[in-house]
């Protein structure tokens, strides 16, 4: 599939088999996640992977709506290892995170697996049941898995502005 195809294709999935998503494609995903470019190369992406039973539980009490997935990446950025813009103005953390997360988002689609980005969690709450650094800052949660037989983009996924819409 060339990157055109893959990136109009991809969609936010709102419905997730019950079923395990095998080890080799997490690493697939995830090392998309890793590579993908940051401020300075500085790499301040983390990434929880959320699978377990007892964590999913855990995480079902932090995030708006999990779509009976079997595994959330809690996409965040160190604050410690962030770029910062001349004058401590800015930090790159939300946006070299915000880049992981579209990364791990598109490889997965390739691999046949669905994602959807969810923004609508209780970080606090996320950063003391998972016991995360206080220098670690989530900055979204990604369920991860096979899509339904059901599942299918929403209504909305195929409304695009036209090209002088987006252009200044």
């Amino acid at each position: 599939m060339d990157f055109q195809q893959l990136s109009q294709e991809r969609y936010s999935c709102r419905a997730f088999k019950d079923q395990p998503v095998p080890e080799d494609l997490l690493l697939r995903v995830l090392e998309a996640g890793r590579v993908a470019p940051t401020a300075c190369n500085r790499q301040p992406q983390r990434v929880k992977i959320v699978r377990t039973p007892e964590d999913l539980a855990k995480i079902d009490q932090c995030i708006s709506r999990r779509f009976g997935a079997p595994v959330v990446l809690v996409v965040c950025y160190d604050a410690k290892a962030c770029w910062v813009r001349k004058g401590g103005h800015a930090s790159s953390g939300e946006i070299d995170a915000s880049i992981a997360a579209t990364h791990l988002m598109l490889q997965a689609h390739e691999l046949g697996l669905g994602t959807t980005w969810v923004m609508d969690f209780d970080a606090k709450k996320t950063v003391k049941l998972f016991g995360l650094p206080k220098h670690v800052e989530p900055v979204a949660m990604l369920p991860l898995g096979w899509p339904a037989e059901d599942a299918a983009p929403s209504e909305w996924h195929a409304r695009r502005q036209a090209m002088e819409g987006m252009l200044l």
